[in-house]
């Protein structure tokens, strides 16, 4: 979830409840079986107002985010069901 700051002048006091919290960017991890599926998605008004090159960098930089994150929670769910059949 995104924060609302006003940069360097931003007071640190501010608790993260004072500010209404927007979800700009949101990424889903599933599992269906051995399949691994990641996604991601961004908050429509925020994907209207990128420019086309901005919105092709990102989309290049999640598409690199959610094949790791992918890639990393199915070697980490491979490896928990290599635990839990080695002791039965």
């Amino acid at each position: 979830m995104a924060q609302s700051g006003t940069g360097a002048g931003a007071s640190s006091s501010k608790t993260p409840t004072d500010s209404p919290e927007t979800e700009i960017l949101h990424v889903v991890i599933k599992r269906d079986g051995k399949l691994v599926n990641a996604n991601w998605g961004l908050h429509p008004n925020l994907k209207e107002e990128l420019k086309p090159e901005e919105l092709k960098e990102l989309t290049e930089t999640m598409e690199k985010v959610t094949n790791i994150v992918g890639k990393r929670f199915a070697q980490i769910l491979t490896q928990a069901e290599e635990a839990v059949s080695g002791t039965a």
